[in-house]
């Protein structure tokens, strides 16, 4: 059975190459069986948002041994140089454990090679491919080398006692500084540790004298034990009540383990190298952007070469995070622990809309292979997961599944999409878990939210009719110069569109356009480039304005705003209602430009055809 294509205005053409959308004796009931499981998965985006606005507390903690340094080379004390700093909304500090290299800065002790030793000493026995340490204080030589498995046997040299060392011992862990943590506590300082790892440190005691602090960030692209089973054993026991930082950008090996059991905190932080090549104020933008849109709870700050941009960045990040609702403080890190039975009653609507596309092609056979393909290989990159994998299916589903039911005017583009957003809550409800929000677990199968709607509402384009005839026309349908020029600027348009892609470009951007661009970004959160760009060519496809093929690539252009809209929301480490706000924004200005678009093109249409009709007459 299928529809008859609604009247259209005069003067506007029908678009060729689109057969009418099908409706299949089942497609009732199962609108109504999604409409029925979008109550839980409408529960649990509820719920979500409950929970991502009451995580809205964020730390700025300064790299302490960075601002030593700084401190120092301007002749400040380091206290000095802090309280300067939080007074501009610093909160909290990374300490790295000690090593002896550190207490030896600090006058702790006296390392000496051999050979200097000896030179200052001869004929004492001193061995000139060792090291000798000298403890000074408090320091005890039997506690330091009792850290280690490394033989160290105890001389004397020059009337005073040595520890000789077979190897350099300058780099080796040597535990907490506790009075600098004691007094950073007493300060009311959030405190995140940074323990190092040797292989001369035995198993059990590793983290035995980690300080009382409530994140633990590692060093490196691996925690501490991600190579040996029992040593990271050791390690997640030994946090305890701490929890682990998840560096964005750098998830490292062994770290889903410790958060399995601790949980964990997502920490944003820049490379000095690259920090000290932007601007203090694009610096302060990106921190904002971590605070506001990705969730990030700890802001690690580096200070830049000089105090002045150091107080400009800072001072720019705190009135930003402030603007954007996000509070300077000590945060309480919950997890998000979605309902299982919410989620799985949430999984009916993605499967019941896949059979439902599957059902509207106008070949049945076609349809349903492709959706017995696409349900295939939703689960097959998911590993069986029956909730991601069920995201996935919604993501690449309900993008298309609007454009294939109707695509006879310009107000289906509103069915499409309504029924993509239907779909946002589906993948909200089944992809956002606590790993997901987190930034563990990435999206299985983002690449295909843009690209398989797009071959799916293509391949529901075929005619009804054997499909071995449609592949014989396409292969004899004759090319025009015409068709040439337009597949060139496609490709111009496409190549544009990927030089200016990500957050850097192929091309120079003038400080006019990185301070609008920042500008911007700092007040409102950002639309996706792909929405503006494809909600109005998929509003021009569906009027029928332009003739021949042209509107059937424009509604498939279309197609890749309806699956942005489902990419955007499957990024689950940002905050629902900032993806809709992207969303909705994205959506509001394509649909203005696509309207404006549609009826300019028009007005030319006529005035381009008014000179041949007059010369007619």
């Amino acid at each position: 059975m299928t529809d008859a294509a609604p009247p259209r205005p005069a003067g506007v053409p029908t678009p060729v190459g689109l057969p009418p959308a099908t409706r299949h004796p089942w497609t009732r009931a199962l609108l109504a069986l999604i409409a029925l499981s979008l109550i839980p998965a409408l529960i649990l985006a509820v719920q979500r948002v409950q929970y991502e606005q009451a995580q809205k507390t964020t730390a700025l903690v300064m790299d302490y041994p960075a601002l030593v340094i700084q401190a120092r080379r301007y002749g400040q004390e380091p206290q000095a140089l802090l309280a300067r700093y939080r007074a501009l909304g610093v909160n909290g500090v990374a300490l790295y454990e000690d090593t002896i290299a550190s207490l030896e800065q600090r006058g702790e002790l006296y390392l000496k090679s051999g050979s200097d030793l000896a030179a200052d000493f001869p004929g004492q026995g001193v061995k000139t491919n060792a090291v000798y340490m000298r403890t000074l204080g408090s320091t005890s030589a039997a506690t330091l080398t009792a850290r280690y498995t490394i033989p160290t046997r105890t001389v004397q040299v020059g009337g005073q006692t040595w520890t000789e060392w077979p190897t350099d011992p300058s780099y080796l862990p040597a535990g907490p500084d506790a009075r600098q943590v004691a007094a950073f506590k007493a300060q009311g300082l959030v405190l995140v540790y940074r323990p190092y790892q040797d292989e001369a440190v035995p198993i059990t005691k590793v983290g035995a004298d980690w300080p009382d602090v409530p994140f633990v960030a590692f060093t490196g692209d691996e925690v501490i034990g991600a190579r040996t089973p029992e040593l990271l054993a050791r390690v997640n026991g030994a946090l305890g009540t701490r929890m682990p930082a998840i560096i964005e950008g750098n998830i490292q090996k062994g770290l889903d383990t410790l958060v399995r059991d601790h949980g964990g905190v997502r920490l944003f932080a820049l490379a000095p190298s690259w920090q000290n090549q932007l601007d203090p104020l694009d610096v302060a933008s990106k921190y904002n952007l971590a605070g506001r849109e990705r969730g990030m709870r700890l802001m690690y700050l580096r200070p830049y070469p000089t105090i002045g941009e150091t107080e400009t960045m800072l001072e720019r990040t705190r009135s930003l995070l402030t603007r954007s609702g996000v509070t300077i403080g000590a945060p309480t890190v919950q997890l998000y622990t979605p309902s299982p039975l919410l989620r799985a009653l949430s999984m009916i609507g993605p499967l019941a809309a896949l059979l439902l596309l599957g059902l509207s092609f106008p070949l049945l056979r076609l349809g349903l292979v492709a959706a017995a393909g696409t349900a295939v290989l939703a689960f097959g990159l998911n590993t069986l997961h029956p909730f991601e994998s069920s995201a996935l299916v919604a993501a690449v589903t309900f993008p298309a599944l609007g454009l294939v039911l109707r695509r006879h005017r310009t107000s289906d583009w509103f069915l499409a999409t309504g029924l993509s957003l239907v779909g946002v809550l589906f993948v909200s409800a089944l992809g956002a878990s606590r790993e997901s929000t987190l930034g563990l677990e990435p999206f299985r199968g983002v690449g295909l939210t843009l690209l398989l709607p797009l071959l799916l509402v293509a391949a529901s384009f075929l005619p009804r009719q054997d499909i071995r005839k449609t592949v014989g026309d396409i292969y004899a349908a004759p090319i025009r110069l015409g068709d040439v020029a337009i597949m060139g600027l496609g490709l111009v348009l496409l190549s544009l569109v990927y030089e200016r892609r990500g957050n850097s470009t192929g091309g120079t951007v003038s400080d006019f356009e990185a301070s609008l661009r920042r500008d911007v970004q700092d007040s409102i959160i950002r639309p996706r480039f792909k929405e503006v760009f494809a909600h109005p060519l998929g509003l021009l496809g569906l009027s029928g304005t332009l003739p021949g093929y042209f509107s059937g690539l424009l509604v498939l252009a279309g197609v890749v705003g309806q699956s942005s809209i489902l990419n955007t929301f499957s990024h689950f480490h940002t905050p629902l209602l900032v993806s809709a706000a992207r969303c909705f924004i994205g959506l509001g200005l394509g649909l203005l430009i696509g309207l404006a678009a549609t009826w300019a093109l028009r007005v030319g249409l006529r005035m381009w055809a008014a000179p041949r009709r007059e010369a007619t007459a």
